[in-house]
């Protein structure tokens, strides 16, 4: 898949395209069935399929103290695209000029820097200022192929269900409507390293952009590193028994070799919720209870192989 920023030097060398717009945050189940209808007509048509993205959610300019945390970073998402058969994806940058646009400049850019034939879109989304490029405005005006709001177990899949599903710990049903486990990304930082004086050792992890944050508590999960995949249980919360003041994101990876991993990026995919995060009388009872997080940890993973 190629991806391009902005369309200011795209030179389309191809006559017709069918586009799907939308702001695609997570490329949820939703999602995935609006760009599987353009990737399907673009395939039937022999002509690109294109993705049409912005580079942060239209409230970050809009209205910023309204703007939701995303679900994922715009290069996972990138990412998730690029396994669904889109041949090219233009992300816009949502600035003030993009919001002001009218709904007619708009497709008119569509038709001229990507020469859109035909648009498929959600039943939601509408572009242009005020909205106003609304499904009834776009099928007046161009062939266009409105996807219904996709349902899972009776249960409508949008991206303000799984962010509410994020942050209140249920991270399995967060996963169900994604279609794959919810994950953040981020880059490994020095901690107070209490992990490793109870036997832990941990990496902690701060982010690069406003994410959604799972509810604190324990979870099972699995790391990406630079050097492999590791398991993990992984600690989300203020530290109650050693009187933390700041919440933190922290993971300890079973069977890791130790190398450190400092300053690089990590990725933790969370799995299920294992428990409450809760105040210990002691370090030793933490660290016989992070004892047994672990050994759940590792023990889901071998009843899954059996």
């Amino acid at each position: 898949m190629l991806v391009h920023f902005g369309v200011d030097t795209l030179h389309a060398q191809w006559s017709d395209a069918v586009v799907c717009i939308g702001t695609f945050d997570g490329v949820h189940l939703g999602h995935r069935a609006v760009i599987a209808a353009a990737v399907k007509q673009a395939s039937e048509a022999e002509i690109p399929g294109i993705v049409v993205t912005f580079d942060r959610h239209p409230a970050a300019t809009l209205a910023p103290e309204r703007c939701p945390p995303s679900i994922a970073s715009l290069e996972d998402s990138l990412r998730e695209m690029e396994g669904l058969g889109v041949a090219l994806a233009v992300a816009l940058p949502f600035d003030r000029t993009l919001a002001d646009t009218s709904a007619e400049h708009f497709l008119e850019m569509l038709r001229e820097t990507l020469h859109a034939s035909r648009l498929v879109i959600g039943h939601d989304f509408a572009f242009g200022r005020g909205r106003e490029g609304n499904a009834e405005w776009l099928c007046a005006r161009m062939p266009t192929t409105v996807v219904p709001p996709f349902s899972l177990d009776g249960v409508r899949v949008s991206s303000s269900a799984i962010r509410q599903a994020v942050a209140e710990g249920r991270i399995e049903d967060a996963a169900r409507l994604l279609g794959r486990p919810f994950a953040i990304d981020g880059i490994v930082v020095g901690g107070a390293k209490l992990g490793r004086t109870l036997g832990y050792p941990t990496l902690n992890l701060v982010r690069a952009i406003r994410q959604v944050t799972p509810a604190d508590g324990i979870y099972a999960g699995w790391a990406e590193t630079p050097i492999g995949g590791y398991l993990a249980a992984i600690s989300i919360g203020f530290r109650p028994t050693v009187g933390g003041s700041q919440r933190t994101i922290e993971a300890y990876l079973l069977d890791y070799p130790g190398d450190s991993l400092y300053g690089k990026p990590v990725r933790l995919a969370f799995d299920r919720r294992l428990r409450d995060e809760v105040r210990f009388e002691s370090l030793e009872a933490l660290k016989d209870q992070m004892a047994r997080d672990v050994a759940e940890v590792g023990a889901m993973a071998t009843s899954r192989r059996a």
